[in-house]
């Protein structure tokens, strides 16, 4: 199994994953591990039929979605792992999910997180949870669409008060 990127996007499944993620990457498998939307829901059932056929879905929670992309191919899958929070996505490394780089697209806001860019809102939670990550070596980065240029994190969170 090939993680081919991993991205926090509150939206999970949706056109830009779809119409631009997909063909810059080749992903032919998507993995949503998220607790929230595990369960049968309107929500689940329109992103799983918005993917073509020929990419496979899987819709779990983060600790089963970590066990079957363990169960995938090597050779046969390039994955696109979607995490709603960074909460989803350092609990799926603790849990051996192993992705290299991290990218931030989409983190609405909510209350007590900060405008950091037109997409990217975080609060303390959030930014304890990036840097876990980045001190275990991951390489966050933000990035709306493959056209955008990358811009690492820590330069957007210097906009944050203290």
């Amino acid at each position: 199994m090939g993680i081919v990127l991993a991205r926090i996007d509150n939206r999970l499944i949706h056109g830009q994953v779809l119409e631009a993620w997909i063909p810059f990457t080749h992903a032919n498998c998507i993995v949503v591990a998220n607790d929230e939307l595990a369960g049968p829901s309107l929500r689940r059932a329109m992103m799983e039929a918005s993917v073509p056929r020929s990419i496979k879905v899987i819709i779990a929670g983060v600790d089963e979605a970590c066990r079957r992309l363990d169960e995938l191919k090597p050779a046969a899958s390039k994955v696109l792992v979607l995490f709603a929070t960074s909460e989803d996505a350092l609990r799926a490394f603790r849990r051996g999910l192993v992705f290299k780089e991290l990218n931030l697209g989409n983190m609405h806001e909510g209350q007590g997180k900060y405008q950091l860019s037109c997409t990217i809102h975080l609060d303390e939670a959030d930014v304890k949870n990036l840097l876990q990550l980045e001190s275990a070596g991951v390489e966050i980065v933000s990035r709306c669409v493959p056209a955008d240029r990358g811009q690492h994190w820590r330069k957007l969170i210097r906009s944050m008060p203290e």
